[in-house]
């Protein structure tokens, strides 16, 4: 997992007018969580680009004057309006403990349905892993080279290894549509079938009636 680095401030006022003074200046006012308590410090906004602005995701070495925390991004909060970073929670990461990360999902290969007219439909972009730090995988990469029209890739379909995933296994993670055209075709030939079939029941049932009339007029 790559990591990158924030450098912080400790903060002496935790008011409310002190967060607002912090993020008038270009501060996101934040908290790192640990065994031992937590702590709060701010932090230039323009340091977090890399970290929240990407589909990528990283472990953070957070330096607030000169003591440096490993950590790990656990929640952030956004101005509803302006999407300002309004506030942030670190958790400081232990080599023993396992943590959780949604991990993206890069796919790999191209499809067959895809090479047929079909469109590869991204249902799930992370997926939520638990790992010890070492373990803890930079994405999960799919294969969907086999995939046909039709087809799909559950969570319960990828591979893990050292960690584990909390998602719902029934959960799709990607699928490729049927064309339009292609559906039409199928539909019609189903409907084709299906009128097929009843036709031949039909003139089954109705071959049957007239059998027992003919019996019943022999019988006469």
């Amino acid at each position: 997992m790559k990591t990158i680095e924030i450098i912080g401030y400790k903060r002496a006022n935790l008011g409310k007018s002190d967060a607002k003074r912090l993020r008038q200046d270009g501060n996101v006012p934040s908290v790192v969580y640990g065994e031992e308590g937590q702590f709060h410090f701010y932090a230039p906004m323009i340091l977090f680009r890399p970290l929240i602005y990407t589909p990528e995701v990283y472990f953070v070495n957070l330096n607030i004057e000169g003591e440096i925390y490993r950590c790990i991004l656990q929640d952030v909060q956004f101005h509803p309006v302006s999407d300002i970073i309004l506030h942030a929670d670190f958790l400081i990461l232990h080599d023993e403990k396992p943590i959780k990360m949604g991990i993206p999902v890069e796919f790999s290969g191209r499809a067959a349905g895809i090479q047929k007219g079909g469109k590869l439909q991204v249902k799930l972009q992370k997926i939520l892993i638990k790992a010890l730090p070492k373990d803890m995988p930079e994405k999960i990469v799919i294969d969907i080279s086999k995939m046909e029209l039709g087809d799909t890739i559950k969570v319960k379909d990828v591979e893990t290894k050292n960690f584990e995933i909390l998602n719902n296994p029934r959960v799709t993670i990607a699928a490729v549509s049927i064309p339009r055209l292609a559906r039409t075709t199928e539909e019609e030939e189903a409907e084709a079938a299906a009128a097929l079939l009843e036709s031949e029941e039909g003139a089954l049932v109705e071959g049957e009636t007239g059998e027992g009339e003919s019996t019943e007029e022999k019988s006469e």
